[in-house]
Order: structure tokens, then C-alpha cells, then sequence
């Protein structure tokens, strides 16, 4: 649609403009101190694959047990350089990579984080072929929200995206997941739509098994063509095409939900799922309920209201567990990231950490922490950097953007919100807050996707400084 396509060109032309690194002076050694009463999580990086997946703008390598566990070690001392800052961390997430694959180590960096903040909750990554018990029984109790990257349960698929082999058909992976969940507060089914060889059909059969897995939460990613990966999408599974987005868009949301959104976003009033099986009627309430724009919650898990009502009873109540999701900066504006490859973003600062795991051992072993790179957001930059992570999260609070910028949403983003009331992107626009239409989520879909490329394309910054071995790794 046309407003997709305007959408799309306005957020790519905004990230080239501010998101764009420069070297960090060599007297700034350590993160800035934490501001009193700001809440961070605490985002950590491991960088290490059994193989490469051709989609992936992360910053990964191939696995070597000698490379990883200095690395690991060294993680270690980067978290306690953040406690000599004065950070404390009541959240965790650990990015990958495969965080999972030392299971040792990972369990002794979440035992320190533990012993040395408040920590209340700890979401990791994996993949597949770790679901076993020998892994689940070590990850209970220390890890309360797993995120497996799934992709999809197709067998054609997962062959493209060399994915078969590694982790198992389709089948075997929905049975690792059915014995997986109970042993998390979340288990998250991590799903990409839109691959060129997907169809409807292999799109229904996925949500049906993402439904069948038993998983309490799934997120599912438009695949997204950075220029970093465009060449080797295109080797293996194909070209993107984004005409298909939004109609796959409005499947995942019905079968799910339970909502229909082709009256508002498509303009047709048809069965966005024409003969599938009837996982949400139109009308009822579906199995599923949105998290965010692209993450849906099992509704038998339903999350805390607000982080401010939150309380460390609630936090610890398995009846009503506050639901963590991927895109920890809904919840998190500012957060620090260690390791290799970690992207922080504090004040008005976004800061990079090199890319070589080589530099990243000798800067934390020298005392200094591994900042290469950053970029400064204007004010401008960074109330529109608000306006898309809040409304991701289906809510932009009105008073405390003003409380926080000075002025109104209107007055600070005025072209903003033009375009998005004049797309019918607005269900509720009072003084309090700012909620979204179906079209609305979809149009956040589009922004995030776009904002994503553009990161990508700041990670692209900081890979093209890697030399020798570890350039040869990656790009040989």
C-alpha cells in the first residue's frame, strides 16, 4: 500500500541520516554512570554459531571453543565494570549468536549477573537442537524466558536456510519445544514471514504449529534484507518481495488474535485465511493476544499492566508473570550492552562495541571497556526514536513524553502525527495516550522493520573494520 511504501522510504532515509558511527575518543574508556532512578536491563552478547545462517546482520562467528571461553571470561569482567559504575539490573537478556553454546560458562556469567544485581528476570536465546534435558534441567530457575529461533517448522525452508541439518525437521523441533516450555515461565517460538518460497499455506501450517508446540509466546519477524545479507538471501532463499508483507501480516494477526484486519488494512472484507483451519474465528477472541506489534502472547499468560504497578510479589507470582518480549526496549529506553557486537544506548548516545572478538579480549583485559563507535541523537531524533518504540508496544504515554521533551507529540512531531492519523493508525488519541488500529500495527511492522535495516547497516559499519583471521571468517 501506498502509505507502506511511503513509510518505508521516509524511516531508511532518517537511519542513514543518524545512525552513523564515529570513533569513540580513546579517553572515553567506560560506559556513563547511570542516572539515579532510571531503570536499564542489562543486554549481553555472545557472538559464537555452530554455523552461520545466511539471514542473520548479528555480529557472529564460528564456534571455537578456544576463541569462547576467554570470551566468556572476559563478559564476566565487562558486568563487573557496569557495578563499578553504580548500574543495578533487575532484567537480563542474553543475544546471540547462540548464548547456549558453552551451557557452562553461560550458566556461571547468569550466576555472577545474579550474585551481583537485583536481578528478578533473565531471558536468553537458543536454538533448536539445545532443547534437551541435559540443557533445560541446567537452564531451570536460572533462565525464566527462552527464545528458540524456530524460523519455520517447514522442511523446504529450513533446508534453504541450511537449517535442517543443523537443528532437525520441522517435526522433531515442534517436539523439542511441547517438552521445553514447562520448564520456563515463557517459552517464545521465534518465526520469520515473507521468505520468497513461502506460501499462504506454509504460513497457516506454522502458526498451527507454533499453536500445537505449546509455546506461551511467539514473535514472528518479516525477513528483512539488509545490504549485509541481500547477496547471500538471495543465493539461498531468494528475493524478498514486501507486496506479499502485508497480506502474510494480516494472516499471523487473524489466525492468531482472532482479529480481522483486511477491512482496515487490506480494504477487503475476505477470510484472510480462506480454508484454513479455524484457529481464530472472526469475532471470537483468538488463542493469542498482541505483546507487541509483532509478538503475541498466550492469553492464559497475561502480564503485569504497567511497569510502575509492578512489584517484586507480582514479579515472583507464577500466576501472573510479566510477559518478556525480544524487543527489550519497549520496556528498557536506555540499556548497556556488553560483549562483542553490543549495542547500548544512554542519554543521547548510541554506542557500538567492536566487532572483533581479538580487540574486545584486550580492551577488557586492559581495563577499558570496548566501545568502537557512536552517535549522538538529537532531540528530534530521540522523540521520534520514543513515538516508535512506544507505539510498537501498542502504547505511547502522552503525559510523560511531554514531561520528558517539553512539548506535546503534536508540537514535536507534527509530520509524524499527520501522517499516521491521516493512515487510520490512531484507535485512541486522547491527552493520555496514543493506541494503534490494526493498520496501525502494521504500519509499526513496516517502521521497525525499516529501523532494523538501518541498524543493520550501523553493525555493517563496525564488521568492515575486521582484519585478517576474523575478516576471513566472516567474509571469506
Amino acid at each position: 500500500m501506498l502509505s507502506e511504501r511511503m513509510l518505508s522510504t521516509v524511516v531508511r532515509e532518517c537511519t542513514k541520516s543518524y545512525l552513523s558511527l564515529k570513533p569513540v575518543p580513546d579517553t572515553e574508556t567506560r560506559m556513563p554512570p547511570p542516572k539515579p532512578g532510571q531503570p536499564y536491563m542489562l543486554y549481553m552478547h555472545v557472538p559464537f554459531c555452530e554455523r552461520l545462517c545466511p539471514y542473520c546482520s548479528f555480529n557472529r562467528f564460528p564456534f571455537a571453543e578456544d576463541r569462547a571461553r576467554p570470551y566468556f571470561a572476559n563478559l564476566r569482567k565487562e558486568m563487573l565494570m557496569l557495578k563499578e559504575l553504580g548500574y543495578d539490573f533487575d532484567s537480563v537478556y542474553i543475544g546471540g549468536g547462540t548464548p547456549t553454546i558453552m551451557l557452562d560458562e553461560l550458566c556461571e556469567t547468569i550466576d555472577l549477573a545474579r550474585d551481583t544485581f537485583s536481578i528478578k528476570e533473565v531471558s536468553s536465546e537458543t536454538n533448536p537442537n539445545h532443547l534437551i534435558p541435559s540443557y533445560l534441567e541446567k537452564l531451570k530457575g536460572r533462565v525464566q524466558r527462552l527464545s528458540v529461533g524456530v524460523q519455520s517448522f517447514d522442511d523446504g525452508l529450513l533446508k534453504q536456510m541450511d537449517r535442517y541439518d543443523k537443528y532437525g525437521c520441522g517435526q522433531e523441533i515442534l517436539e523439542r519445544i511441547q517438552e521445553a516450555s514447562p520448564y520456563f515461565t515463557s517459552m517464545n517460538a521465534d518465526m520469520i514471514f515473507n521468505f520468497p518460497a513461502q506460501t499462504e499455506d506454509i504460513l497457516i501450517s506454522d502458526i498451527e504449529r507454533v499453536i500445537e508446540s505449546g509455546a506461551s509466546q511467539t514473535t514472528f519477524y518479516p525477513l528483512m534484507a539488509s545490504p549485509s545479507v541481500e547477496k547471500s538471501l538471495a543465493r539461498t532463499v531468494g528475493k524478498v518481495d514486501y507486496k506479499r508483507e502485508q497480506r502474510f501480516y494480516e494472516i499471523i494477526c487473524e489466525l492468531l488474535t482472532g482479529e480481522l484486519p483486511g477491512v482496515e488494512i487490506g480494504g477487503a472484507g475476505t477470510d484472510a485465511a480462506d480454508g484454513a483451519p479455524a484457529v481464530g474465528k472472526h469475532g471470537e477472541r483468538g488463542l493469542f493476544e498482541h505483546g507487541s506489534a509483532w509478538t503475541f502472547n498466550r492469553r492464559q499468560v497475561s502480564p503485569a499492566t504497567t511497569r510502575q504497578a509492578e512489584s517484586a510479589d507480582v514479579a515472583n507470582d507464577a500466576s501472573e508473570p510479566r510477559v518478556m518480549i525480544d524487543e527489550y526496549v519497549v520496556d528498557y529506553e536506555e540499556y548497556p550492552a556488553i560483549g562483542s557486537g553490543g549495542i547500548t544506548y544512554l542519554g543521547e548516545n548510541l554506542y557500538v562495541n567492536t566487532f572483533s572478538v581479538r580487540d574486545y579480549n584486550a580492551a577488557i583485559e586492559s581495563g577499558r571497556m570496548s566501545m568502537m563507535g557512536k552517535t549522538a541523537f538529537s532531540k528530534h531524533n530521540r522523540m521520534r526514536y520514543r513515538f516508535m518504540m512506544q507505539l510498537f508496544g501498542l502504547r505511547l504515554d502522552k503525559r510523560q513524553f511531554k514531561r520528558d521533551f517539553g512539548c506535546s507529540v503534536e508540537a514535536g512531531l507534527p509530520a509524524e502525527m499527520a501522517f499516521m492519523t491521516a493512515a487510520g493508525a490512531f484507535a485512541t488519541n486522547t491527552a493520555d495516550e496514543l493506541t494503534l488500529t490494526p493498520k496501525g500495527r502494521y504500519l509499526m511492522v513496516v517502521m521497525m522493520r525499516q529501523f532494523f535495516i538501518g541498524v543493520n547497516n550501523l553493525r555493517d559499519q563496525a564488521r568492515a573494520a575486521l582484519t585478517g583471521e576474523e575478516r576471513e571468517l566472516i567474509f571469506g
